[in-house]
């Protein structure tokens, strides 16, 4: 009598596994729609030239380049 026994314990194994995996991915859709994310933009940091870490891109100083060019 041990086979309709198995076969109760499978489907019973099988359903519990089918419900982890849909709380899993609710939870894996609850994350994606309540992330702040903000994308590639947002993580891209700058360096100055002091050697500090800065969220703003540099600023091109256009008297530099004018003294490059003149001392050639």
């Amino acid at each position: 009598m041990a086979g309709p026994n198995n076969r109760f314990i499978k489907k019973q194994k099988t359903e519990k596994r089918l419900k982890k995996r849909q709380e899993k991915e609710q939870k894996k859709s609850d994350r994606k729609e309540n992330s702040p994310g903000g994308g590639f933009e947002s993580m891209i940091a700058y360096v100055d030239k002091f050697g500090n870490i800065t969220s703003e891109p540099p600023v091109e100083q256009e008297e530099e380049k004018d003294e490059d060019e003149s001392s050639k």
